[in-house]
């Protein structure tokens, strides 16, 4: 993977996280991209409620209540996968669209720290629903204003 950053330029990259074979894809290719780089990783988890689970409050506030107690056990994945490689991180625990809440943080970066250069990463899926109705990584790729690198 080559990109023009240049070295001395700060480099955030939001990367998708949830603990799935594409996303820790796409958190090594972080990993990569950030090596011989000043930046920061900022891992995002979106636990996302279906529209089915929204109907009902109840169904709602069991979910939360999941995704607070899952929201640990994704974040000390995230950090075994990143221990030793020496870059900077952070974790970050929300709710709602995937993709809107990975562009809000992207640029939310961007904005709080003009000039730097700010990427989303994210692993696309093989599943066949993700290529008929679309994906993460189909609606980040037409509605990002920051650049977004696909791991395949």
């Amino acid at each position: 993977m080559t990109t023009a950053t240049p070295s001395g330029e700060f480099l955030s990259i939001v990367v998708g996280y949830d603990g799935s074979p594409p996303a820790n894809r796409a958190l090594d290719a972080a990993v990569r991209l950030l090596r011989g780089r000043a930046g920061r990783i900022e891992v995002v988890w979106v636990a996302h409620l279906s529209s089915t689970v929204m109907m009902s409050a109840g169904a709602v506030a069991e979910m939360e209540e999941s995704f607070d107690e899952l929201a640990p056990e994704i974040r000390d994945q995230a950090a075994a996968q990143l221990d030793g490689s020496g870059v900077d991180w952070g974790f970050e625990r929300l709710q709602g669209l995937i993709p809107e809440e990975l562009i809000a943080v992207a640029t939310g970066l961007r904005d709080a720290r003009p000039g730097q250069t700010v990427v989303i990463v994210v692993g696309s899926s093989s599943h066949a629903t993700h290529r008929v109705v679309g994906s993460v990584t189909v609606s980040l790729a037409r509605h990002s204003p920051v650049p977004v690198i696909i791991v395949p």
